[in-house]
């Protein structure tokens, strides 16, 4: 993209400011780039600095001449992100994905390319640590390009800009970008704004203040908030605007779209990621919004008549393409690849209402923690006939054929022979492990065998189960081949 490239008769009238947020990898210069940006802000640390008051920050900038205002979103993680586009709504306008140039490509580089996506908005690669002489931006592109993003240059039209935060070096560039890409967005519809609309906020953070009571940060995503507005939402009426702070902490009147405020007047603090408005009839409107199966965050929630979604991962090409062309009509595939089940597959899963399928790939415990924190589905099978016949029952309505639920997770330490058999010496780390649960021995992330508990011993006593934080004796059927250090994962 050209960034000299003129915006004439932009729709920007009223001087719209875009909302960014910033993803990426842990150390890849996040913070430091925020930091770079505020020390380019024209109005000073005074006046619009980063700050991390109220989850966003408001700098003002040069841009063609004219001043303007750019507000970023502070995004500490992924989840939060998540979250702010968890209900059909998206409280950012542009990501910037940030990408080290000397570390490329990272795991957290991917869950942010994943999230990106599924937002579909419009975002930046910025190549960060340029200025190190063991940079390799090439090799980063190139890892880009295999996560198809798409660069412009390379057969894509997705910008990117080489940046340096210890020397400011294209900071101001980067900015004009924003811009650039905003107001041409704007110029052709991409963007939905209306001034005199009526007011639309997305809650960024959210929390109860012991001296000021409930507290929550709102991006202003349409109209305009003022104070003594009500304020309602899914969850119903919140309460009044009694008090509105702006990101460069100033009392303010009112809020504008683009705009990041505090609001003070809750009655009770909002949930992140929800809708607000200021009439109880937009608010019922969001709710049947929200009920509608593409906003679903749950399959479950799916009727007959919808399509179910899948994020299917398995060893193989090969064994992708023998699944997807024995998939019933109804079960849709939206992101598919080889390898391990990752925690960009789950939180993609989430932010489109998909389960998680598996095929000969490692299911960790984390994984397996994770997807019970965000309530998603995630099995994985060895026989592809069993995996077929599972979704056909699902699709069918069969839920229970797909759910599994996870009782506990132990840690083998000791192995004592008894009778014709062996007894692991277990500790249960989380849950519990009970007697005729099913029994998943794990090695070093590789699932070993399914098995069930036949029976369980604390010293001389039978029990009929071992809680969190205790150790045992397990008694396997049929018995698996455990070494010391293997887990073991119970499940229904």
């Amino acid at each position: 993209m050209d960034k000299k490239t003129k915006i004439e008769h932009s729709k920007n009238e009223y001087n719209f400011p875009p909302v960014v947020a910033v993803l990426g990898h842990v150390d890849h210069g996040k913070t430091s780039l925020l930091d770079a940006i505020r020390k380019t802000n024209i109005a000073g640390a005074e006046h619009g600095g980063i700050t991390q008051k109220i989850g966003a920050s408001s700098i003002k900038v040069t841009h063609e001449g004219k001043e303007r205002r750019i507000t970023f979103i502070d995004t500490p993680g992924h989840e939060a992100f998540t979250k702010m586009r968890g209900r059909g709504a998206q409280a950012a306008d542009i990501g910037i994905l940030v990408v080290s140039a000397v570390d490329g490509v990272m795991p957290q580089t991917k869950e942010s390319i994943t999230l990106l996506k599924a937002s579909e908005i419009p975002f930046i690669v910025a190549f960060t640590k340029v200025d190190d002489p063991q940079k390799l931006v090439d090799k980063a592109k190139d890892q880009l390009l295999k996560e198809e993003v798409m660069l412009e240059g390379y057969g894509g039209d997705i910008p990117f800009i080489e940046v340096s935060a210890k020397e400011g070096h294209n900071i101001k560039e980067l900015l004009d970008l924003i811009l650039l890409i905003f107001d041409l967005k704007l110029d052709s519809n991409f963007y939905h704004f209306s001034k005199d609309g009526q007011f639309k906020g997305i809650v960024i953070e959210s929390k109860l203040d012991q001296k000021k009571g409930p507290l929550a940060s709102v991006v202003v995503k349409n109209g305009k908030l003022s104070l003594k507005d009500e304020l309602f939402s899914p969850e119903g009426n919140l309460g009044k605007v009694k008090n509105l702070i702006s990101a460069t902490s100033e009392n303010i009147k009112e809020a504008e779209i683009g705009e990041a405020v505090e609001i003070l007047g809750f009655a009770k603090a909002p949930t992140v990621g929800s809708v607000i408005s200021t009439t109880k009839v937009a608010a019922e409107e969001i709710v049947e919004a929200q009920k509608a199966p593409a906003l679903s965050n749950s399959p479950f929630e799916r009727n007959e008549e919808n399509m179910i979604p899948i994020v299917l991962c398995a060893d193989t090409l090969g064994s992708l393409e023998a699944i997807k062309y024995s998939l019933p009509e109804k079960a849709k595939i939206v992101k598919e690849k080889t390898g391990e089940i990752e925690v960009s597959d789950v939180l993609y899963a989430k932010s489109t209402g998909a389960i998680v399928l598996g095929f000969n790939v490692k299911l960790k415990p984390e994984i397996l923690k994770l997807a019970k924190t965000e309530k998603i589905l995630v099995k994985s099978y060895s026989i592809i006939y069993e995996m077929i016949d599972e979704i056909n029952d699902f699709v069918q309505g069969k839920l229970e054929a797909l759910q599994e639920e996870v009782f506990g997770i132990g840690k083998i330490l000791a192995s004592f022979p008894y009778e014709k058999t062996k007894v692991m010496g277990i500790k249960v780390q989380e849950g519990r492990i009970a007697k005729n649960d099913k029994l998943r021995l794990i090695r070093n992330d590789e699932v070993i065998g399914e098995s069930h508990v036949a029976s369980l011993r604390q010293g001389k006593e039978q029990v009929s189960k071992i809680e969190e934080g205790a150790e045992g004796g397990i008694i396997i059927s049929p018995f698996l081949d455990f070494t010391i250090g293997d887990m073991v994962l119970s499940h229904n």
